[in-house]
């Protein structure tokens, strides 16, 4: 039967029913905004792990420097999404609470894989719950502890991967085959940054993409603390 046919019938109209050959079409719809929402990079790298994203400023009036697209969870512990921010906001603001209660209850940073199970019960739930949309956000997430360094990826099924390098968004299929490509595992959060901002050149229009548009953190495994890349050295690697 045609997705045409299943939306006639009203398979789409509640999150809690299925069509006929087993498919949430809501789950489907949330996923096709993920696809359209800005292209977002995560890597693992031999010092550490980065997040670069694009900030697709949409109006030339818009400050460039107050659009943020890369948030802090914990010292150790950053993401980033594409789909509706507004969702991912709200994500990040429980990601927040979380590792705050972590620290206050335990008196040690919490680890990665724990903040991404919270987050993917939430977006779980949100889809076998009537009177609910599922989250039409997909968060990439890295962060640096005891387990070592880690990147995941969550989708708005509550789903979640751990990569070695991921790309989510628009740019999703022109990026994912440059990674696969050139990432290796020896790469340097240097080397890596300069890939995933080719990357995204390659993925938007070269007439817009300038150092403005570029939102990136990387962690250090020396110093364990988010840190932001300036606009000066972004423009540095785009040379």
């Amino acid at each position: 039967m045609q997705p045409m046919q299943h939306q006639m019938m009203g398979y789409d109209r509640a999150i809690t029913m299925f069509s006929p050959d087993g498919r949430l079409l809501q789950v489907e719809y949330a996923k096709k905004t993920v696809r359209l929402g800005n292209t977002a990079i995560g890597m693992v790298c031999s010092d550490g792990v980065l997040l670069v994203t694009d900030k697709r400023i949409v109006d030339k009036l818009v400050v460039p420097e107050a659009i943020e697209k890369i948030w802090q969870v914990d010292d150790h512990i950053i993401a980033t999404a594409a789909g509706i921010l507004s969702d991912a906001r709200i994500l990040i603001e429980r990601a927040r609470e979380k590792a705050t209660g972590y620290r206050v209850t335990y008196d040690s940073p919490i680890d990665t894989l724990t903040i991404v199970k919270d987050l993917c019960d939430l977006k779980q739930y949100c889809t076998q719950s009537g009177g609910l949309r599922p989250f039409g956000v997909s968060l990439l997430i890295a962060g640096i502890d005891e387990a070592g360094v880690k990147l995941f990826e969550t989708d708005p099924t509550g789903l979640y991967y751990q990569y070695k390098a991921v790309v989510i968004g628009e740019g999703e299929t022109e990026v994912e085959e440059i990674l696969h490509k050139e990432y290796k595992e020896s790469l340097t959060l240097e080397d890596g940054l300069k890939l995933c901002i080719e990357a995204l050149k390659k993925a938007i229009d070269a007439k817009e993409f300038t150092a403005d548009r570029i939102d990136a953190a990387v962690i250090r495994t020396k110093t364990l603390k988010m840190e932001k890349i300036g606009k000066e050295r972004i423009q540095k690697l785009m040379k």
